[in-house]
């Protein structure tokens, strides 16, 4: 039997190599010069290594530092520049939004935060937006039925605004915020576990905000029929051309990502207000059973307060991106190492015009193939590179449509997780970076992270810029 066997949990063993074994496996050099420069390498790495040891354990420290190893070492960087361009202080955000002339917005999901929609009023601070009169306070976020919690029935006020995308001015509608209310804040139970109400109808719903006058101009709500009480809507993107839809005034695609419910997609006519699923409960949006991810080398598991047992990420369809042309839909689970995409003209038929719709989707659904890992939200840019955020990875991929491959844009230590990102019309890539897997709901209750949270920026290669034909 290994003697290590029987060393206790946290023991390792070790020892000491002489030195006159590390000098006779040195290479047979015939150089006497590269035989000497290797051997005082060597004894050099011994000198670091023995003068660092741990006081309280007497353990040898190998490796401090890339200037104490001969090794090749891996720096966490990647790609351009990341420039960091606007800081969290007061509350942790969840999507953003940079307007053609540069306006920052940002969103929060609620539980005890005073406000879920914003804008960056400078480099350290933003603002309720529109105004603070429409983010619902806090004391009228969930109503109780039966004892049972249910989010706020408010389709006037903001309640959780999980995700914000702009789409440009176009002939029928101006510069527009639109802001996907999930209408399901978080908040804690008797025990001290977290929880998060049913949704009803009314809560949930997408705002249309002018950034012309900073006013709502349009609110959409679901029935019950397509945005279920366990539905929580994720992200969204649009295509506003007159002749997507019979309406002529587009369509928004809506991803549902319910880690209790049915994942999917919802699909809204923006002209008629018709809405409706499709793929709902496909494999393709799916989560990965019980997924142990792993962020900043650590395996994870979701351990909540109140006595609940050990868990997992359970989320599905999470990410969706829409290619310049409009007529392919790039989207995953978060959980899941694949990329789907499913062309658009399956998504817009509504299920009344033809009983074969949701067969027709479901056999045109296409992989593309493993990305390299689990991949949070998507953006897209002017080339069609499809950008997957990478929380394990510290980074950002794309897969490009060209070569049918993915590819790393952007990697460095500061992007610990990339919750969303937003493509400028100054070719700008920007990315909100939260913590999240530090968040005190998925830690016991306990609240790991450091502020700030940041924005942080690339500039895009080959002159890429916001997908603006869609508008």
């Amino acid at each position: 039997m290994n003697a290590n066997c029987n060393l206790p949990a946290g023991s390792f063993s070790s020892k000491t190599v002489p030195l006159r074994f590390l000098v006779h496996a040195l290479p047979d050099m015939k150089s006497p010069r590269i035989l000497s420069m290797m051997a005082l390498q060597v004894v050099a790495a011994l000198a670091v290594s023995v003068s660092a040891r741990d006081s309280s354990s007497g353990s040898v420290v190998t490796f401090q530092h890339p200037a104490d190893t001969v090794l090749r070492t891996d720096n966490g960087t990647y790609g351009p520049e990341v420039e960091e361009f606007h800081y969290y202080y007061d509350q942790f955000p969840i999507g953003l939004a940079v307007s053609s002339k540069g306006r920052l917005f940002a969103c929060y999901t609620r539980g005890s935060y005073s406000y879920t929609l914003g804008e960056a009023v400078n480099k350290t601070a933003e603002a309720p937006y529109p105004s603070a009169a429409l983010n619902l306070p806090v004391a009228q976020l969930n109503t109780t039925f039966n004892t049972i919690p249910f989010g706020s029935a408010n389709s006037t006020h903001l309640i959780s605004v999980q995700a914000i995308y702009i789409t440009p001015s176009t002939p029928n509608r101006p510069e527009t915020l639109w802001a996907l209310d999930t209408g399901r804040p978080s908040i804690v139970a008797a025990d001290g576990s977290p929880t998060m109400p049913y949704a009803q109808p009314g809560g949930p719903k997408l705002v249309a905000i002018s950034l012309a006058n900073d006013s709502i101009y349009a609110t959409y709500t679901f029935p019950a029929s397509v945005h279920f009480p366990a539905s929580y809507m994720n992200d969204l993107r649009f295509d506003l051309r007159p002749t997507t839809t019979a309406s002529g005034q587009g369509v928004a695609y809506i991803a549902d990502s319910s880690n209790e419910g049915r994942n999917g997609f919802i699909v809204v006519d923006l002209g008629s207000r018709a809405c409706w699923r499709r793929l709902t409960n496909h494999p393709s949006v799916l989560r990965v059973y019980d997924n142990v991810p792993s962020y900043q080398g650590r395996a994870f598991y979701v351990r909540q307060a109140g006595g609940m047992p050990v868990g997992y990420l359970r989320e599905g369809l999470d990410g969706i991106q829409i290619s310049p042309c409009g007529r392919r839909l790039y989207y995953s689970p978060l959980t899941s190492p694949y990329l789907y995409s499913v062309p658009t003209a399956n998504l817009l038929v509504p299920p009344e015009d033809d009983p074969l719709v949701e067969l027709m989707a479901a056999g045109n659904v296409s992989t593309h193939g493993q990305r390299g890992g689990f991949a949070n939200g998507f953006e897209g840019d002017s080339q069609g590179w499809v950008y997957q955020l990478m929380p394990e990875q510290n980074a950002i991929y794309y897969f490009d449509p060209a070569d049918l491959q993915v590819h790393t844009f952007v990697r460095d230590p500061r992007i610990i997780w990339p919750d969303s990102a937003a493509v400028g019309e100054d070719g700008y890539f920007y990315m909100n970076i939260n913590q999240l897997p530090y968040q005190p709901m998925w830690n016991d209750g306990v609240d790991g992270r450091v502020k700030p949270g940041a924005v942080l920026r690339a500039k895009i290669p080959n002159g890429g810029s916001k997908i603006t034909g869609l508008g």
